[in-house]
């Protein structure tokens, strides 16, 4: 599947949003301004005052990852789309041909001036339309691990990759599965 640069961007930064709430009892990493500046920091959101971050950006923040949550969770590409439509409404899309900061052209999709919550609902939202239109919506997982809900994207070519990092929770898993493997093939040959 081929995706431009700002549309891979903006799947990170919704993915990573996501996973600062994971739903399964550890700490919601996005729960302080102070997180949220870091957040904003280290995915040099473009137009973003790091240092005029207040509670309220925060909230609204927090909202939009819910409405990510929804999107991901969405049963159909209808439900889907409809979420991902009132999203981007609600933020005032405002398309931007821009080439700042030695970047070639691309398009914002937030309004000059827009708070964080609008650039991520704008921007993110819209690259969850493109995929979505794309026939691709079924790219945006959860995690098969079970004791793990991290969101991400599968880029895979055949759209087969069930965990959020191989390394890990899939090779934890298989791991898993080989020692059990192995367990009921000594319990046969002994008993």
């Amino acid at each position: 599947m081929l995706i431009n640069h700002d549309t891979r961007c903006a799947l990170t930064h919704t993915v990573d949003l996501l996973n600062t709430a994971l739903g399964d009892g550890s700490p919601d990493a996005l729960s302080t301004v102070e997180q949220l500046r870091s957040y904003v920091e280290s995915h040099d959101l473009s137009g973003v005052q790091v240092g005029a971050l207040s509670e309220a950006d925060l909230a609204g923040v927090r909202r939009v990852r819910e409405l990510f949550a929804a999107v991901f969770a969405a049963g159909t590409d209808r439900e889907a789309a409809e979420l991902i439509n009132a999203m981007v409404a609600k933020a005032g899309t405002t398309p931007q041909l821009t080439d700042h900061d030695d970047h070639d052209w691309h398009v914002h999709y937030f309004a000059p001036g827009a708070s964080v919550a609008d650039h991520l609902s704008a921007d993110c939202g819209m690259a969850l339309g493109f995929f979505l239109v794309a026939g691709e919506r079924e790219r945006l997982r959860r995690c098969d691990a079970p004791d793990c809900r991290r969101a991400f994207v599968d880029l895979s070519r055949n759209r087969s990759r069930r965990y959020c990092d191989s390394r890990t929770c899939g090779n934890r898993l298989h791991v898993a599965a080989y020692r059990a493997r192995q367990r009921r093939s000594a319990s046969h040959s002994g008993g």
